[in-house]
Parts: C-alpha cells; sequence; structure tokens
C-alpha cells in the first residue's frame, strides 16, 4: 500500500518554493482530523497503518530540499524534476528503500557523496542540469538498472562505471565527451547506449565486445570511422549519422546477425559493401546525404528491407525519378539489375507450356523467394483475381499496390493477414479505408500516401504491431484520432495534408513515437506541452501558418524546438 503526494503545483510555502514541513512529518504527527472530534475505527487510521512510499513534487519552483526528507525513511519513489534545485540534501543517502530517484530539469552542479549509499537505487535520473562531473563512487550503485545524465556538461565519465553491472540504459547524450572508457564493456546487462551529440572521435574496441547489447546511439558526434562488432550478435539499432565516417568495411558490418536499423546519414562514406547483404534481419537502411556514387544491386535482395534513404548521394547508375518513387521500386530496380548481369538465383522461371495462364503475368518467383506481391504502376481500376489466387499457400510479407487508380483497399487483401506485414497503397485514389485492411493484425509498416483520404476508421486499433504509418498528401483536415491509440507506432508522417491541430497530451502518451513530419499543414498554433514529448527524435513543422516557434528556432533541429516549447509552458 502506498500513499503519494500529487505532482500539482504546492500552493502552500513561499510561492512553492519550500515543501511544507508537514509533508516530511507526514509519518511522524497525527494528522489534523485526528485532532478533531472525529471517531476513526481502526481501519480508517491510515496514518498508522502505512508509511509514505511515493512521493512526486515535480514542476514546482522548489529551490531546495530540507534534510527531513530522512523522515520518510520507507520511500521507494522520489521524483522533483523540473524544479530549480541547485543542490540536494545529504540526508538523501538515509532513504535504504529507495528504488527511483528523478532529480531531472534542474539546476544541478554537483551531487552529494551520500547518494552513493543507497542500495536498492534501480533508476536514477539526472538529465538537463548543470553537471561537469560525476562522483567517482558511482560504481558503487550496484543495483542501478538505469541511468541518465543526458544533456549536462560532462567531459569525462569515471571509470567506476565498469562495475553497474546490472546497468540496462545509459544515456549520456548531449555532453562534451570526447571519449569513452574502454571499461564500460564490463557491463554485461546493457542494452542500449545512447552517447548521441559529443565530441567521440573514436569508439574503444572492447566497446564492441558488449554481447548484450541492442540499440547504439553515435549520432552527432566526429567519428571517421565505425568500431568492429564481433560479439554484439543482439544489435537491432546502430545509429551513426552527423559523423565524418569515410569508409564502411565488410568487418563493420559482417557480424551484426540481429541489426534491423543502420542509420549513417550525412557522412562521407564513398562506398557501400556487398557484404551489407549479410544483414539479413535489416529493415531500415538510411544511407542519405554521403558520397555514393554507387550501390551493391545485390542490397535489392534484402528480404526484411522496408526502408531505403539514399537522397542526398552522387548516384551515377540510378535516376532521381527512380529515388523518388520509394523504397520498393528502387529495390526493384536493383533487382531487376542482378537479372541483366546475367541468369543467376533471382531470374523469373521462363513461361512453358506447363505454366498455367494466371502464372504467365503474375510474378511467382517474388512471391515464393520474396514474399512480394506486387501489382503497381498498372494505372489500373482493381487488382486482377489471378494475383490473389496464385499467392495459394505462399506466406506474403509484403504487399506492393501503388501508383494505380484503386478507389477502394482490395477486399481479398484480408487472405494475407497471417503474413503480411508491409502493405503500400500509395498513389492511389482510395478515399475511406476498408475494415479488410484493419484485420492484417502483423502490419508493421502501412504507406497511404498520396490518396484523398479524410479520416481513419476507429477500427485501425486492431493494428497493434503497426510502426510506420505514412498518410503525406491526403485530405486530412484533423489529427486522425485512432493514431494516438496504437502503441507501436515509431513514425508518423503526416505532411501535406489540412491538419489544423494536435492533442500534445496524447501524442505524450506515445512512448515509441520518435518521428512525427507534420510539415505543409494548417496548424495555426504550436502547443507548447508538445515540448514534453521527449521520445521525439526527429519533429517536422515547416510550412504551416503559425507565427511561433519562428523560422530560426525551428532551424535548430528537433531538440532546439521541444526545448522551445518547453520554456513556454505556463507555470
Amino acid at each position: 500500500m502506498s500513499s503519494e503526494i500529487p505532482s500539482k503545483p504546492i500552493r502552500s510555502g513561499i510561492l512553492s518554493r519550500l515543501v511544507p514541513p508537514h509533508v516530511w512529518r507526514i509519518n511522524v504527527d497525527t494528522p489534523e482530523e485526528a485532532q478533531q472530534n472525529l471517531s476513526f475505527g481502526a481501519a480508517d487510521r491510515w496514518w498508522e497503518q502505512t508509511d509514505l512510499t511515493k512521493l512526486i513534487l515535480a514542476s514546482n519552483k522548489l529551490q531546495s530540499l530540507s534534510e527531513d526528507v530522512q523522515l520518510l525513511p520507507a520511500l521507494t519513489v522520489l521524483d522533483v524534476h523540473d524544479n530549480q534545485l541547485t543542490s540536494l540534501p545529504s540526508a538523501l543517502g538515509q532513504l535504504e528503500n529507495l528504488q527511483k530517484l528523478d532529480v531531472s530539469h534542474n539546476k544541478l552542479q554537483s551531487l552529494p557523496e551520500e547518494l552513493l549509499q543507497l542500495p536498492r537505487l534501480r533508476s536514477l535520473l539526472l538529465q538537463h542540469n548543470e553537471l561537469s562531473h560525476l562522483p567517482e563512487g558511482l560504481g558503487q550503485l550496484l543495483s542501478l538498472e538505469e541511468l541518465d545524465v543526458s544533456n549536462n556538461h560532462l567531459t569525462d565519465i569515471p571509470t567506476s562505471f565498469a562495475l553497474l553491472v546490472n546497468l540496462v540504459r545509459l544515456n549520456l547524450a548531449c555532453n562534451q565527451l570526447k571519449d569513452l572508457p574502454a571499461d564500460l564493456s564490463a557491463m554485461k546487462s546493457l542494452r542500449q547506449l545512447d552517447c548521441t551529440k559529443n565530441y567521440l572521435e573514436t569508439v574503444p574496441s572492447k566497446l564492441a565486445t558488449m554481447a548484450s547489447l541492442e540499440q547504439l546511439y553515435l549520432r552527432k558526434n566526429k567519428l571517421r570511422s565505425l568500431p568492429e562488432f564481433p560479439s554484439c550478435k543482439l544489435l537491432k539499432e546502430l545509429h551513426a549519422g552527423e559523423n565524418q565516417i569515410e569508409i564502411l568495411n565488410a568487418e563493420n558490418l559482417k557480424h551484426l546477425n540481429s541489426l534491423s536499423v543502420l542509420e549513417l546519414r550525412d557522412n562521407k562514406i564513398k562506398s557501400v559493401p556487398e557484404e551489407i547483404t549479410l544483414l539479413q534481419k535489416l529493415e531500415r537502411l538510411d544511407l542519405a546525404n554521403n558520397d555514393i556514387s554507387r550501390l551493391p544491386y545485390t542490397l535489392g535482395n534484402l528480404p526484411q528491407l522496408k526502408f531505403l534513404a539514399l537522397e542526398g548521394n552522387p548516384l551515377r547508375t540510378i535516376r532521381r525519378d527512380l529515388l523518388e518513387k520509394g523504397t520498393q521500386e528502387l529495390l526493384k530496380y536493383l533487382r531487376s539489375k542482378i537479372q541483366d548481369d546475367g541468369p543467376g538465383p533471382s531470374e523469373e522461371p521462363p513461361v512453358t507450356a506447363m505454366t498455367l495462364p494466371s502464372q504467365a503475368r503474375v510474378n511467382m518467383h517474388a512471391i515464393t523467394s520474396l514474399k512480394l506481391l506486387e501489382y503497381s504502376e498498372k494505372q489500373a481500376a482493381e487488382i486482377p483475381e489471378e494475383m490473389f489466387d496464385a499467392v495459394g499457400t505462399n506466406p506474403v510479407a509484403t504487399v506492393n499496390f501503388s501508383k494505380n487508380q484503386l478507389k477502394e483497399v482490395p477486399p481479398r487483401i484480408v487472405e494475407l493477414k497471417d503474413s503480411v506485414c508491409d502493405v503500400n497503397l500509395g498513389f492511389n485514389k482510395i478515399s475511406s479505408i476498408s475494415l479488410e485492411l484493419c484485420r492484417l493484425h502483423k502490419l508493421t509498416h502501412l504507406d497511404l500516401r498520396n490518396n484523398i483520404l479524410t479520416s481513419l476508421p476507429q477500427e485501425m486499433e486492431a493494428l497493434t504491431r503497426l510502426q510506420i504509418i505514412n498518410l503525406a498528401f491526403n485530405r486530412f483536415k484533423v489529427f486522425p484520432s485512432v493514431l494516438y491509440h496504437l502503441p507501436a507506432l515509431e513514425t508518423i508522417l503526416l505532411s501535406n495534408n489540412q491538419v489544423g491541430s494536435i492533442d500534445p497530451v496524447q501524442l505524450k502518451g506515445m512512448d515509441r513515437l520518435g518521428t512525427l513530419d507534420l510539415q505543409n499543414n494548417d496548424l495555426l498554433h504550436v502547443p507548447p506541452e508538445l515540448g514534453n514529448c521527449e521520445n521525439l527524435r526527429t519533429l517536422l513543422l515547416e510550412g504551416n501558418p503559425f507565427r511561433t516557434p519562428r523560422a530560426a528556432i525551428l532551424a535548430k533541429g528537433t531538440a532546439a524546438v521541444l526545448e522551445y516549447l518547453r520554456s513556454r509552458i505556463p507555470t
């Protein structure tokens, strides 16, 4: 049983800059109501039954915390984020049961040594303070599973970090780190490491031996090369954009058997090795704004690849208009060039006397080997029945019916519900989404751009695995409310519509949303609360009629926009 002090600003004290003394003494003093002539039964005397375990004092204007915090020895959670604290009381060290301490978004310049005496502390959130160093003994917090020190002024990391063997998430982003201690490799449980926006020129080779690592963020540093990853068998995401990487070697890639996201945009890479085809689980590959002049055609054979970004490269063999047609068309082109080079495993079976008439027009190789059902650029008003007939019992993962004249979602698409995860219906004339599409429960990527949609049905809530949805160039006047209820959504592309407003509270509840594109809509007002959506890594708002934030703020990037919006939240 736990009691909780609400996080709304406390009005007593001096303009909410002090915590009222009775808060610290809540377990010590008998409450006022018990002093009055009221008869409390044993079951009603709550102050005798439970000690306070959770105290939330966030978003006030607190300038200090009292040493009386030691009067709350049962606390497991102490949340004082978004205040004006410049220091923490040494008495924090006596809260032996504390499991989570959130002191983010304050003005702390140092941490008390007593903080290192908390044996059960699992989550320590220190982001957005003014810390220039961390206590050398931080490694004593052996129970720590989450540590966020992003957006401070750190220039180095204590070597004792190596002792944090239970740490799962470590965020070092937006500091002034020039190198990382090789001892970090001792963190055998670490799954997520974020070093975005520092001054790293190299990554210790020992870091690549971290067997549990799943997500590694190295964006916006000064790296000239990637490390080799011989032991990172579980690494799923590698983000190394906005560096100075010139060479991508086979050795950098060949061991990354689990990699699904590889982001290398805004570097100086000149070529892509053939070994990139070893990344059989790759779903997103971002190579935009490099110096790549040609690609290995075998890239087209990556079975899971759904997103390939190549804009901003001096490619000689791929026309600009082909790049604008999207990933599936690009992969199709690359596969066709393999065939041009001579017969190979990708070649379609020849038409013979034994070929069924319906199969003569259906690419059976694409269905059986690539798990792709394609009927695009035909300007057709409907998809021929023979396309669906040809699928039979073959599991189809990708459907591409783009660039036709479809006015509705083909009803038979529901037949693919047990296997399809990527559907492209872009560049058609679809005006509404059918319930058949809402039954594709394995769908992760849905492309509906360039249609005439004005709304989405609530039945789309069934698409619980949907990660990416492209609704650009439609006719939405309001943000589709069903999107707020899709828990797996990571990317919403809604540019070039007529959306007039968004709900920042519901957006904040979308824990995985990292990209939100609302360019060229009708937003007259950007709600300041949108700044609380700190999971957003990419927020695009250009081309809307609002006055603030001004273009100069937008040009500084997502982090600056979010910080600006937060500063305008009424307090």
